[in-house]
């Protein structure tokens, strides 16, 4: 090409920080970023939270105004889907058949709600909670609702049943497996979470799988495999995510379980990157591929794979770590679910304020605050260092987490 052209496919959180990174970043060459929903850029977190009980608005949630990106000489395109990419010629075709050119490619193509097979297509009452108009519709939905089953016991749904609980709406939790937030957390540390939500009143209903949604046209009712029927005006579903990587496994970029990228966030295809939930990137820290659905990877990992189209070749290496409101309980965790992982507790478990470690072999890979977020900046470092710390330290209030931090430089877990 005769002019340096960056294009960033996908529009999400991902997208718009990789575009504002590669400005800030001094490219002056043409940057374009393609999104097939119809929004400027935004971030997700509080559509399950203040968005959908009405505390905030939608557009609160877009990084910036459409205008911004104008100012900034980034051409936004939105509504608009890429069909293909053919890697050879470096050339993009769009929904409306059209080819564009690029010199360098980012996929941001981030992922989308998985969908329950029992579901009836377009029964009335059915909801699933990933844009900005599936939080409208169902804030609007829970405006006149009585009864919600939430399906899924990850975060989403447990954010969902948090919001409609403080709405005064009587809610049940289906969770297939033996515990919530089965990827996320150990069993031992997610039953604080169930206390947590039991004690607003919000049923939960473990090792529960839900067989059909009754009701014709409109939802009436979640049945149980054991034949019970759980009343329902409003059905949420939040089963997981599944990650969009057709686009680059058509290209023949490496895709398992995301499209596969090093720790400079390269695929397996020239000039082609990929940042966000689409991808199984290799985290140096842990020591392999992981793929993560948070608002720090999307964020963090766009901003380095910007810095690496660049030629900064520095490594994506961070700490995994994620947060979701709950009530009036902060969570943040930091690190990974590993077999074997020994629990620590820190506080008192009955309290506002407490932490849980997991510790393997004497290390700690794993910190979880309940409304201890302060303290939680210290334990990541605990997890980034590989620390070996005795559970006794980590246990006692009276030992400052940030004096068990290591002062030598941080090193792979998998050492």
């Amino acid at each position: 090409m005769a002019t340096e052209r960056i294009v960033i496919v996908g529009a999400g959180q991902a997208g718009g920080r990789a575009a504002e990174a590669l400005r800030r970043e001094g490219y002056k060459g043409e940057l374009l970023l393609f999104g097939d929903e119809p929004h400027e850029p935004y971030e997700r977190p509080a559509l399950s939270k203040g968005v959908l009980v009405g505390q905030a608005a939608a557009k609160s949630t877009l990084i910036h105004p459409r205008e911004w990106y104008a100012a900034q000489s980034i051409e936004l395109r939105t509504g608009l889907r890429i069909e293909a990419i053919a890697p050879q010629s470096r050339n993009l075709i769009t929904a409306d058949g059209r080819a564009v050119e690029y010199s360098k490619l980012l996929l941001c193509t981030g992922s989308r709600v998985r969908p329950l097979t029992i579901a009836p297509d377009g029964m009335r009452g059915v909801y699933y909670l990933r844009t900005i108009p599936e939080s409208e519709t169902l804030r609007r939905a829970l405006a006149d609702c009585r009864s919600l089953v939430v399906i899924g016991g990850g975060f989403i749904g447990l954010e969902v049943a948090s919001s409609a609980a403080q709405l005064g709406i009587a809610v049940t939790v289906v969770e297939r497996q033996p515990a919530l937030l089965d990827r996320a957390l150990p069993a031992g540390i997610a039953s604080q979470v169930e206390r947590l939500h039991r004690s607003r009143g919000v049923a939960i209903e473990l090792s529960s799988r839900a067989t059909s949604i009754a009701g014709g046209d409109t939802v009436k009712a979640v049945v149980l495999e054991d034949g019970r029927e759980l009343p329902a005006d409003v059905v949420v579903i939040g089963i997981g995510v599944i990650p969009n990587t057709e686009l680059a496994e058509a290209a023949g970029a490496r895709s398992s379980d995301g499209v596969v990228v090093d720790e400079y966030c390269r695929t397996s295809l020239p000039e082609l990157y990929a940042a966000g939930d689409v991808t199984s990137h290799y985290n140096p820290i842990l020591g392999r591929h992981i793929r993560l659905e948070s608002w720090q990877n999307a964020q963090n990992q766009a901003i380095a794979a910007a810095r690496n189209l660049l030629g900064a070749e520095k490594p994506y290496a961070e700490v995994p770590w994620f947060w979701s409101d709950q009530y009036d309980c902060n969570i943040q965790l930091a690190g990974v679910v590993e077999p074997g992982l020994e629990i620590v507790w820190r506080g008192e478990r009955q309290g506002a304020k407490c932490m849980a470690f997991g510790v393997l072999a004497g290390k700690v890979r794993l910190a979880v605050a309940f409304n201890a977020g302060g303290e939680l900046r210290f334990a990541r470092r605990l997890v980034e260092f590989g620390a070996q710390v005795p559970s006794a330290s980590l246990a006692n209030p009276a030992v400052k987490l940030k004096e068990l931090v290591p002062e030598a430089a941080p090193r792979s877990l998998a050492a």
